[in-house]
């Protein structure tokens, strides 16, 4: 997808869907990103879907209603913004888990905590302890407090340059353990951005991933038709490897095995 198309897309509030194959499954985590401050809330960047192919009972679809008077009249300060998406996950039986230590304590690969999903890693590369508390997670709900100011994904070059990079930042972020699947991992999306947030969907954008012959992975057709539900044609997206794998290295959880 060409730079200028994807700049548009994130500018009119994208919600970007990819799926990355690890182990001979599809991983999820989901993560809307949103700056640390006390103005109302101008953008809700990438939402990614990530997740194993294991489906629990299929969930309600939810039509696309207008949205409250509550999210019409609020203003969206960081900490309303944080508190109505821990609480709508919860509703649907996510266990919120606290931000953890910018500064990394057990993980030698990481200078700082860059990512909403940084301190599921264990679960993600099988690595979990049975007595550790993410053993238990099926559902997860986080805030998690970020910094990218050096390595791979550290934003520094777009700070200042528009008006949702930042070197400092929560990310917001539903994570399903070999639990739910896309489909309810996009009807609950919409619902947040379109109801309970009260973003307008007529400005709304997605993208599914387009697929990759090289790596001999197809279109995800699948995540395409859940989001013509909502959406046109016009503003469902094909994206391509590069912009739908968030890569932090050769192999496992964050790109291509």
């Amino acid at each position: 997808v060409p730079r200028a198309r994807r700049m548009a897309a994130q500018l009119l509030i994208g919600l970007a869907v990819a799926l990355t194959p690890y182990n001979g499954m599809i991983r999820a985590s989901g993560s809307l990103r949103q700056a640390l401050t006390r103005r109302p809330l101008a953008m809700l960047s990438r939402a990614s879907v990530l997740q194993k192919a294991v489906v629990a009972p299929r969930a309600s679809r939810v039509a696309c209603s207008a949205p409250s008077t509550d999210a019409q009249t609020t203003t969206w300060t960081a900490e309303r913004t944080r508190k109505t998406f821990l609480e709508f996950f919860a509703e649907r039986q996510h266990t919120t888990v606290d931000s953890s230590a910018v500064v990394p304590l057990d993980d030698p690969t990481l200078l700082f905590t860059n990512a909403g999903m940084n301190q599921f890693k264990p679960i993600f590369v099988g690595q979990v302890e049975p007595t550790s508390p993410l053993a238990k997670l099926v559902r997860a709900a986080n805030s998690q407090k970020c910094i990218r100011a050096g390595g791979k994904h550290n934003d520094l070059e777009d700070v200042g340059l528009d008006t949702y990079h930042h070197t400092f930042f929560e990310m917001l972020g539903s994570w399903s353990f070999g639990d739910y699947f896309k489909e309810e991992a996009v009807d609950w999306a919409w619902e947040l951005l379109t109801v309970t947030y009260g973003l307008p969907g007529d400005r709304l954008y997605a993208t599914y991933f387009e697929g990759d012959e090289a790596l001999g992975l197809p279109p995800d057709e699948e995540a395409r038709r859940m989001w013509l539900k909502y959406l046109p044609e016009g503003r469902v997206l094909p994206g391509s490897t590069k912009d739908n794998f968030w890569e932090m290295g050769d192999t496992g959880p964050c790109g291509p095995c």
